[in-house]
């Protein structure tokens, strides 16, 4: 078919260009660290942003037509898939993520949702198979709908679960169809308002519950991926069962998930839980589990998930340096779950916006290298924790010390602990030297 867009194939022309619609840092052949930048990135669209979003919010209807040339939702559903996937081969991104209700139109009863599912699943595995693009992970849209108003898999009302998981098993079917090495689960509405109506204990017992069933069933249809768990507080429950990645990791260990389960960090989400996005990411490094990630960033002046596009290259650079000293992506990556402004209404902007985006993340993994390579920083705090490498520090570490051994070796102290500078001013310009020599 004809090309949806009057938009070139977007290009590497380096950092002098003016060209906006070209790379002026994503050189995606460009190899640091032995792994070429595609293959650290490993960027991703999302489908619900790209392809569905049309700039409605609260105060105003939608900015921009995305029926990309449809006219009934069969058919719109069908352009989705031709306008995103000519979107990707020319911004060269090689993985996609969906929700369910994202690439078919849901019709009058679930029946009919997965009669539509079907019809579409063939193109875009067609489209697909002619642009060598992949599917980073699925999943389904169980938050959305009224049926969903208490929750889902922690619903008070079984039909509500039983439709839920009705979802998943669809959802899981078609990321196996489609070749796809991850499944999320997103918890969009999995949380309570008000303890006055809520059984919390046995919402989560059943969200765990749910989750177990998914398992069992994606492992027996030959499913070899990693599960993933996007950690959101907040938004849109007041109070979400899984608000952050210390939160879903005791989940995890309780439930005994850790096996098949890692985290989907997104940024947004991050900062709306009171930390930073390199915070989330440190908790899953320091755990093993860091998944994947959606590459978007908030407004610290906003409390709700504004999806930007992320241009800021610190968080960028933080982000990326807990990403490669955790040794990278192995199922998951950089999915832009990410959406254009409400006034930025073109589609040449959603170009512009994935080019950002792409291009803060390029410098955000050039940088984490120069701070590896500098070497200052983890020196300094190598530095920092010697104390714990010979004498009562070792002792502490192996286990050997007591509470007793404890309390003599500090009455022999001559003197009162007097802990050395942590340097945060230094160690901040340090980072400001490297990225900007």
């Amino acid at each position: 078919m004809n090309e949806l867009f009057n938009i070139p194939v977007i290009n590497y022309e380096g950092p002098e260009s003016k060209n906006p619609l070209a790379f002026k840092y994503y050189d995606k052949d460009r190899v640091i660290g032995g792994k070429t930048m595609a293959e650290h990135l490993r960027f991703s669209m999302c489908y619900w942003h790209t392809l569905c979003a049309d700039g409605t919010d609260m105060f105003g209807i939608g900015t921009i037509d995305k029926s990309f040339g449809g006219a009934d939702p069969l058919e719109i559903y069908k352009q989705k898939v031709y306008a995103g996937f000519e979107m990707m081969h020319k911004l060269g991104i090689e993985y996609f993520c969906f929700h369910d209700r994202d690439i078919a139109p849901e019709g009058e009863s679930l029946s009919d949702f997965q009669k539509n599912l079907d019809i579409i699943v063939p193109i875009i595995k067609e489209q697909m198979e002619k642009y060598g693009i992949k599917l980073l992970w699925g999943t389904a849209n169980c938050f959305s709908r009224a049926r969903y108003m208490h929750g889902a898999a922690t619903s008070p009302y079984a039909d509500a679960f039983a439709y839920a998981a009705a979802q998943v098993k669809k959802a899981i079917d078609i990321t196996i169809e489609l070749g796809g090495t991850g499944y999320v689960f997103w918890g969009g509405r999995e949380g309570y308002e008000t303890l006055l109506n809520t059984k919390m204990g046995f919402e989560i017992d059943n969200y765990a519950r749910l989750l177990k069933m998914a398992v069992a069933y994606a492992r027996s249809k030959g499913f070899t991926g990693d599960f993933f768990i996007e950690p959101k507080p907040k938004e849109p429950t007041k109070h979400q069962y899984d608000f952050d990645a210390a939160t879903v990791l005791g989940f995890l260990h309780k439930y005994d998930l850790l096996r098949d389960f890692k985290l989907n960090i997104e940024a947004n989400h991050a900062t709306l839980a009171g930390h930073t996005f390199e915070h989330e990411l440190r908790i899953c490094r320091d755990n093993g589990i860091l998944g994947s990630v959606d590459a978007n960033q908030g407004d610290n002046h906003l409390g709700w998930d504004t999806d930007q596009f992320p241009t800021n290259v610190y968080d960028t650079t933080y982000a990326m340096y807990e990403i490669v000293k955790a040794g990278g992506f192995t199922n998951g990556g950089l999915n832009f779950d990410a959406k254009t402004r409400r006034g930025s209404n073109t589609i040449e902007d959603i170009f512009l916006a994935h080019i950002a985006g792409m291009d803060a993340f390029a410098l955000g993994l050039i940088n984490a290298y120069k701070l590896i390579e500098d070497g200052r920083i983890e020196e300094f705090v190598e530095n920092r924790y010697a104390s714990y490498n010979s004498g009562i520090g070792l002792d502490i570490v192996n286990g050997t010390a007591t509470l007793e051994s404890l309390s003599d070796y500090a009455l022999s102290l001559s003197d009162d602990v007097k802990p050395e500078s942590g340097r945060q001013e230094y160690l901040e310009s340090v980072v400001n030297s490297v990225i900007f020599s």
